[in-house]
C-alpha cells in the first residue's frame, strides 16, 4: 500500500484539529507537519512544526520538500487551506492514479459540508498546459509524486532566487514541466471550508498597488517558467503590421449590444460627443434587441448620421462575432475602438488620444485605463485600473498569467483583420490581445480614458462558481492554445 506524507499549511481554522482526528483513521498517512508562518500561532505538538516569515516563501518550500525526503513516504499530499476530511478511499484512488499515469500532481473534487449539515459536490475544472495563472483552484488538497519530489529540492534550491510568496507557485510549475497535473472528477474527500472566498473576490487582485511586490514576485516565476519550456517571447512587436488599403473614416468606435436601453443611450452620446481632427464613426451592432434598446438607437441615427445602427442577420452571435461584423464592414474605420454598452468615456477627447497614440509608433492595439462607478458615477472597488504590470519588454509573457489587460481596447483594423475575434461573450478581448501581443507592438494609456459602470447586468457581475469556472477554463484554453502557437513558431525558426 503507499504510504503518504502530509503537510499542512496552519492558518487557525477552528476546525483543523477535526483534519488531524481524521489523520488518524487513514492507515495511509505515515508522517504530518505543519508549515506555520510567523505570527500565526502554534500548531499542535504532534505535528512536526516548519516555520517561515512567509506562508511559501522559498525556504518554506525547501524545508518542507527536506522534511519529506527524510519521511520515507511514497507521496506527499499538501493541504493548502480549509480543513478537509480524508479517508483510505480517496487517498488511495489518488495515490494509484499517481502511480497509473506517472502524473506530477493529482487533484479532485470534493464535498463542501455545510453548516445545515447538507453536503455539495464542489467539482474543479482540469488543468491544462495553459494553466499557468497563480489563481489555479486545485482544492484544498493535492497529492505531488514522490518521484517527481525527491529532485526538486536541489533544482530550486540552486536555480530559484529567493521568493517571499512564490515558492509554491514555483514548485507547481516545474512539477508540471516534468509530468501532468491531473483532475480526477470525482468526490476524494470533504471539506468544512472550501476556501474559495479568496479566489473568488481576487479577479482584480493584480492591479491592485498594494499587491505590488507580489504581482512582480509571481510575474518572475510565471517568466522562467515560460523560458524554460521555450514558450517566452524574446522580441514583442517585430511583424510588420497589414497593408492598410483605403477606408470611409479613420476610426469607428464599436459597441456590441443586446438589451441595455438603461444604458446604451448614455454610451451612444458619450460616443458621438468626441471632438476630433479626423472623420469617425460609431458603429453599433445591435443583436436583436427586444427591450426597446432598437428603438433608443434608431432614434438617435436618425439625428446624426455617425451612427451606424446595425443589425445582423444571423442570430447565433456573441459579443465576438458581434465585433466581426463591425471590423469587416466597409463601414469600418481605420481604427476600432471598443466601448461598452454600460460605459462611457469620461472627455471629448478620448478617441482624439487614442489615434494619436496609434500615429507614435506602428501598434498593432493600444490599451487604456478605466475607473469603476456605478450607475451613479460614484466610486465602485477596484477604481482605477491602469494596468501598470505591463511593460514593453515582458507584458506579451505576463499577458499569460494575468486575467486581463485593460480597456478600451483600440485596434489596427488591417491587421486585426488577419484573426478576428473568437465568437465567445467572454474572453473574446482576451483571445485578441493575446494573439496580437505574440507578434506586434502594443501602445499603453496609463490615464483613465472611461467609466465603467458596475452594475447587476454586467455580464461579471456576481458569478456563480459554475460560470466562473466555465470563464477559467476558456481563459485557460486561450493560453494553451497561445503557448502551443510559440512552441510552433520557435520549432519553425
Amino acid at each position: 500500500m503507499h504510504s503518504v506524507a502530509v503537510l499542512i499549511a496552519w492558518d487557525n481554522n477552528v476546525r483543523l484539529p477535526q483534519t488531524l482526528a481524521g489523520f488518524r483513521q487513514c492507515g495511509m498517512i505515515t508522517a504530518t507537519a505543519a508549515v506555520v508562518p510567523s505570527g500565526t500561532g502554534a500548531a499542535p505538538a504532534d505535528l512536526t512544526m516548519l516555520k517561515g516569515a512567509r506562508l511559501w516563501s522559498k525556504r518554506a518550500i525547501l524545508d518542507s520538500l527536506k522534511w519529506f525526503c527524510g519521511c520515507g513516504a511514497d507521496h506527499l499530499l499538501l493541504i493548502g487551506h480549509g480543513a478537509p476530511l480524508l479517508n483510505d478511499e480517496g487517498l488511495r484512488r489518488m495515490a494509484t492514479c499517481l502511480h497509473d499515469t506517472n502524473a506530477s500532481i493529482i487533484f479532485g473534487d470534493y464535498y463542501d459540508l455545510r453548516p445545515d449539515g447538507s453536503a455539495h459536490l464542489h467539482r474543479l475544472i482540469d488543468y491544462q498546459p495553459g494553466s499557468i495563472r497563480d489563481d489555479f483552484n486545485f482544492g484544498p488538497v493535492i497529492m505531488i509524486n514522490g518521484r517527481f519530489v525527491n529532485d526538486m529540492s536541489k533544482v530550486i534550491g540552486e536555480t530559484t532566487p529567493d521568493l517571499l510568496y512564490g515558492g509554491l507557485y514555483d514548485l507547481r510549475l516545474r512539477l508540471c514541466e516534468r509530468s501532468a497535473a491531473v483532475h480526477l472528477p470525482e468526490p476524494l474527500y470533504c471539506c468544512f471550508d472550501d476556501g474559495d472566498g479568496a479566489a473568488r473576490t481576487s479577479r482584480f487582485s493584480y492591479v491592485d498597488p498594494c499587491n505590488r511586490d507580489y504581482q512582480l514576485e509571481m510575474e518572475a516565476v510565471a517568466t522562467a517558467h515560460l523560458q524554460r519550456i521555450g514558450a517566452f517571447i524574446h522580441a514583442p512587436g517585430a511583424t510588420p503590421l497589414a497593408e492598410e488599403g483605403s477606408f470611409p473614416v479613420e476610426a469607428s468606435i464599436i459597441i456590441p449590444v443586446k438589451n441595455r436601453a438603461r444604458t446604451v443611450g448614455d454610451a451612444v452620446k458619450s460616443a458621438l460627443s468626441q471632438k476630433t481632427a479626423f472623420s469617425y464613426n460609431v458603429f453599433v451592432i445591435d443583436n436583436h434587441s427586444n427591450d426597446g434598446t432598437t428603438g433608443i438607437l434608431a432614434t438617435i441615427a436618425r439625428s446624426d448620421g455617425r451612427l451606424v445602427h446595425h443589425i445582423p442577420r444571423r442570430m447565433d452571435l456573441l459579443i465576438g462575432g458581434c465585433w466581426n461584423e463591425a471590423i469587416y464592414s466597409e463601414a469600418c474605420g481605420r481604427y476600432a475602438v471598443q466601448l461598452d454598452s454600460d460605459d462611457l468615456y469620461n472627455g471629448t477627447d478620448v478617441l482624439e488620444r487614442i489615434v494619436a497614440e496609434f500615429n507614435k509608433k506602428p501598434y498593432a492595439l493600444v490599451i487604456g485605463s478605466y475607473t469603476t462607478v456605478d450607475l451613479d458615477f460614484s466610486p465602485r472597488a477596484p477604481g482605477l485600473v491602469d494596468h501598470r504590470e505591463w511593460t514593453d519588454a515582458n507584458g506579451p509573457n505576463n499577458a499569460l498569467r494575468i486575467a486581463g489587460l485593460g480597456a478600451p481596447r483600440a485596434y489596427h483594423v488591417p491587421t486585426l483583420r488577419r484573426f478576428g475575434f473568437p465568437n465567445v461573450s467572454y474572453g473574446e478581448d482576451y483571445a485578441a490581445v493575446l494573439r496580437l501581443c505574440r507578434s506586434y507592438p502594443v501602445g499603453r494609456i496609463y490615464d483613465s480614458l472611461y467609466w465603467c459602470r458596475r452594475w447587476e447586468d454586467n455580464s461579471d457581475s456576481a458569478l456563480t462558481p459554475e460560470t466562473a469556472d466555465r470563464y477559467d477554463r476558456y481563459k485557460d484554453r486561450l493560453r494553451t492554445i497561445e503557448i502551443a502557437a510559440r512552441l510552433r513558431r520557435e520549432e519553425c525558426r
